[in-house]
This record gives C-alpha cells, structure tokens and sequence, in this order.
C-alpha cells in the first residue's frame, strides 16, 4: 500500500497537471458518481490535499473529489488521453486540454461538499498529516504521552491512522531504527530523551521520503552506494527489508519479526530492550 509521502507525491502531480485551465471532461467507472461528471466539468482545481494516504481534489464549484488508494490503487499524470498500456482498470479520469489525471484499480472514491469533507469517516479520525500540516516535534511528543496513545505498542501505534496520517509499514520500522526504540515497548516504556527522538524521527523519515522518493536511508550513504552501483533496493532503508544484512551503524545482523501480521525490521543492539 502507498504511504503518505507516495500519496503526497502523487497529489502534487495531479495538483500540478490540473491547477491551470478547466476541467473539460471527467470519467468515473462507478455507477453512483455518473451524475457527478456533469457537475465537475468545465469546474476547475483550485488545489489538491492529502490527509494521510487520502487525496482530495478541490473544486471552485464547492465540491471534492475524495480517493484512497488502498493497497492497488495508482495515479498516472500523462498527456491529455495518453492512456498507459496496462491491466490495471480505470476508475477516474480527470481531462484538461493539456494532462489527464488517471486513477486506476482504486475502488474507494466519493464525491462530496466541502462542507462535508470533514465529516467523512476517514478525514474525520485520521491523525495529523506531517506533510499537509504544521506539525511540531513538542506536539508529537505531547501525543505519544496523550491517555490515548501512550499505553499501546509502537508497532501498532504507528500503524493506526488516527495516531499519524500516512505512516505505512516501511516507515514504520525506520522510525523507530533511527529514534532507537526496541519494537516491544510502549511510548509510556520510553524515557523522555527516547520520546523526543521518536518525535524527531517521525518528522524526519515521513518528510526525507517525500522529498527523496522514498529513501529513508542516510542521503549521503544512499548516494554513495548507488555511484558504487547497489540497487536501489540495497540503498533505500536503514532496516527495512535488510534481514541477515548488517546494520548501516555498528554491524549488527538486521532482525526480521512479525507485529500485527506484518513484517518488521530492527536493529537488537542499536534498538537494544532494556531488562
């Protein structure tokens, strides 16, 4: 499944495909948004947000365009009706005279009010998105002590859309590598310096992998190991998917775990338990 920063990306390509000139033609697969494409051409963007690993699409004609990727969704910016030859199916085309927006495979897409986008159930629990919002190290930390949040396990926690928008399975384990926390405890576990590397961490990852497509890796490592020619595989993450491989700090062999049915990579010495 993308996550946020993928979303965020990706948004700020439909943004930058769709910002100037007017809608001319809109497609929706779905039979219940038929209706809207009437309403939404000749209408134009005025701006496209995200809200974790949702994208909205703003119209000037008070109206929003929700969509959720989900695990197989994918959003393509080509030349008007330049189709990309696949099997995936399309569920939504947006048409200017120059670009075409394209979502395919994605089943999760309404129209809504403006007025009734924070209501919708998902906009309306997601946590705050570090990319769409100011968000400051001090507030994070004040949340993960919160009576909400600080008794649950981090590898849930991170998880959990209502605790940060966006946040996905890779980001996951490199946050909590990098703020040096064992995946066993619990923000209530953790010593205040731990707690301010956590707020740190979280703020750093989500927004170097924006910005970086997604390496969360050290940058200068990253490039160094790529000139050497690894694959970008081999120089995207400090931990994860580098089970047996040596930790990028003090050689340690990478763990692999499972925690909520899904895999976890971590360092036991630099993200040492502590009896």
């Amino acid at each position: 499944m993308p996550e946020g920063p993928e979303i965020r990306r990706a948004a700020d390509q439909v943004e930058k495909a769709l910002l100037k000139g007017t809608v001319l033609d809109v497609y929706f697969a779905f039979d219940q948004l038929k209706g809207y494409e009437s309403i939404l051409k000749g209408a134009s963007v005025k701006r496209v947000d995200t809200k974790g690993k949702a994208m909205l699409i703003r119209f000037d004609n008070g109206y929003t365009i929700y969509s959720h990727n989900q695990l197989y969704g994918k959003w393509y910016v080509r030349n008007a009706y330049n189709y990309p030859k696949n099997n995936r199916q399309l569920r939504l085309a947006l048409h200017n005279e120059k670009k075409s927006a394209l979502l395919y495979s994605a089943s999760d897409i309404e129209v809504l009010r403006d007025e009734e986008v924070p209501l919708h159930p998902f906009v309306a629990k997601v946590g705050p998105d570090l990319l769409s919002e100011e968000v400051t190290a001090e507030q994070l930390k004040e949340r993960f002590q919160s009576k909400a949040f600080s008794g649950k396990k981090w590898t849930s926690l991170l998880l959990d859309q209502s605790f940060i928008g966006g946040i996905g399975n890779y980001l996951r384990s490199e946050i909590l590598f990098l703020a040096g926390i064992h995946p066993d405890y619990r923000p209530k576990d953790c010593s205040e310096e731990q707690l301010e590397r956590a707020a740190e961490a979280t703020i750093t990852m989500v927004t170097q992998s924006y910005k970086h497509n997604g390496i969360t890796n050290d940058l200068e490592l990253a490039m160094k190991l790529k000139e050497e020619g690894k694959t970008r595989r081999e120089y995207r993450h400090w931990v994860f998917n580098r089970e047996a491989q040596p930790c990028r700090i003090d050689g340690t062999e990478i763990q692999k775990m499972k925690a909520g049915s899904r895999r976890l990579y971590f360092c036991p010495t630099c993200q040492t338990k502590l009896k």
